[in-house]
């Protein structure tokens, strides 16, 4: 799943002014402006330097430190054969005390494997770290040592230039030893989204971390020497553990792709089901939405799962599962976003017009902070009794496996009922056999029931609802997995008409 992100401010007089981005027309101009740039629009942006100075720029402008120049280099490993390599980057960030005359602590990293070779690789390098410490610590400079810490496992994501993405996960937890000390968070980088994967590739790290960091070195290099399995399939890694002898570690990949980035479970712990289909409507028709909780694990899961709820569409806008405290600005711009905001810096969100935020929090009262006011009958009634009912199908201790095929089903249906005619109306045209045009004005009348028209009416002016027809005008995917939900859905319509059932309904 990809998500196209683009969070602008123009920094004008001394002050961060939110900018709309031209990518609204489907073309983008940039000016060579000082900004900030978090993630980047696919193909519409400036190399992936850029962004990683900006970052730099925010974070070191009052120490005058000299900022790196840009870099064309390619990853620090490319693909060995056609195959992804698991990973680009593991490193373990600490926070250190900063010197006598500045207060609080900064990021530091602590371990890098692997380094990079070429001077053109450490340049892009470079850039790329200091983005990592950021993200590892978003909350900037307020830290001291602790002598108890929740261990707890968040990611987020970047985008480049030519729209493939890298994946940045982290577990952050309390170093072994005694006493007041600082956390430390392991970060990997990685163009492979699999949240479950990374997770026990992290356990595997922090064992071999209590004995010694030396001992991460040996693991991490076979897991770069093996190719990422297929969907479904499973890998085995060979590891040496001093007195534990050789350690045969599996690593299983989820068969359906789109779920790998995605737990549904802390959703559905943070927010009734009633509460889910509100933030899900906000969601499908774009508008800015933000969360809040303190942990950064329930942030990270929680956002990517709202954008799984998307499939088969994909959230187009800016999405920032963490935002980091010195960018916090980005909340004030006008264009559609998802944005994870820990809670001790709500009280810095001061305009709150046109948002909706959602209060993540176990203890909160009411779970709407802040909202429009219509996110209750913006999917119509009968729909979002059929959406209830396929929800209430999950099991309480199901599995996350279970989870997700409940939840996925549901609101795949949900996209079929509404939207699933649309390959009705793409017509042939001239003798290009390959290229077709969707017909807007006779899929919209074609909508049945009635009462589902204005809210279809609503989803195709959406950006994510414009470039799935785009793509589906270029490449018609009979096989395609939510074609074959049409087809399932529309037999069984056609089996209840037959039997004197449903009436009215697009088959």
């Amino acid at each position: 799943m990809w998500y196209k992100d683009v969070c602008v401010c123009e920094r004008e007089s001394g002050q961060l002014r939110a900018r709309v981005p031209a990518h609204l027309k489907h073309t983008e101009r940039l000016e060579n402006r000082a900004r900030v740039e978090i993630v980047l629009d696919v193909g519409m942006m400036k190399k992936i330097s850029s962004m990683f100075s900006s970052l730099q720029d925010k974070l070191h402008r009052d120490k005058g430190e000299k900022k790196a120049p840009a870099a064309d280099a390619p990853p620090p490993f490319a693909c060995t054969l056609g195959r992804p390599p698991f990973f680009e980057y593991l490193v373990v960030v600490s926070v250190r005390k900063r010197s006598s005359r500045d207060e609080g602590y900064e990021p530091q990293i602590i371990y890098q494997f692997p380094k990079a070779t070429s001077q053109s690789q450490r340049e892009e390098e470079e850039l790329c770290l200091k983005a990592i410490k950021l993200f590892c610590f978003p909350e900037g400079v307020n830290w001291a040592p602790l002598t108890e810490y929740r261990s707890e496992t968040f990611s987020f994501v970047l985008t480049e230039v030519d729209g493939s993405r890298r994946n940045g996960y982290c577990r952050r937890l309390l170093p072994v030893g005694k006493g007041a000390r600082p956390p430390e968070a392991y970060c990997i980088i990685s163009t492979l989204a699999c949240f479950s994967l990374f997770s026990k590739i992290f356990d595997e790290v922090e064992k071999r971390r209590q004995i010694s960091m030396a001992m991460i070195y040996p693991f991490m290099q076979s897991l770069r020497e093996t190719a990422f399995p297929a969907p479904g399939q499973t890998v085995t890694i060979k590891s040496f553990i001093p007195e534990s002898g050789t350690e045969l570690i599996s690593l299983t990949r989820p068969v359906d792709s789109w779920l790998e980035h995605v737990e549904f479970c802390s959703l559905f712990r943070c927010l009734s089901d009633e509460e889910i289909l509100q933030v899900f409507a906000a969601t499908v028709l774009e508008r800015r939405i933000i969360f809040i909780a303190e942990e950064l694990s329930t942030l990270s899961q929680v956002l990517h799962a709202i954008a799984a709820l998307l499939f088969p569409f994909t959230w187009q806008h800016t999405f920032i599962s963490i935002v980091p405290k010195v960018l916090l600005d980005v909340y004030l711009a006008p264009t559609p976003y998802l944005l994870g905001i820990q809670r001790n810096l709500l009280n810095r969100l001061i305009e709150h017009t046109d948002l909706l935020i959602v209060d993540l929090t176990r203890q909160s009262e009411s779970k709407f902070i802040t909202r429009i006011g219509d996110e209750d009958t913006l999917i119509p009634s009968r729909l979002q009794e059929e959406l209830l009912q396929d929800l209430c199908k999950r099991k309480h201790n199901a599995t996350t496996e279970e989870m997700n095929s409940v939840v996925s089903e549901a609101f795949i249906s949900f996209f079929v009922k509404t939207v699933g005619h649309f390959v009705d109306h793409l017509k042939r045209h001239g003798g290009n056999k390959q290229s077709r045009t969707f017909q807007k004005k006779s899929f919209l009348k074609a909508v049945e029931p009635k009462e589902n028209r204005n809210f279809v009416r609503q989803f195709v002016q959406t950006q994510m609802f414009d470039l799935f027809i785009q793509e589906e005008e270029k490449h018609h995917n009979h096989e395609g997995f939510f074609h074959k939900k049409i087809v399932e859905f529309r037999q069984r319509r056609k089996e209840q008409l037959r039997n004197g059932g449903v009436k009215g309904l697009v088959i």
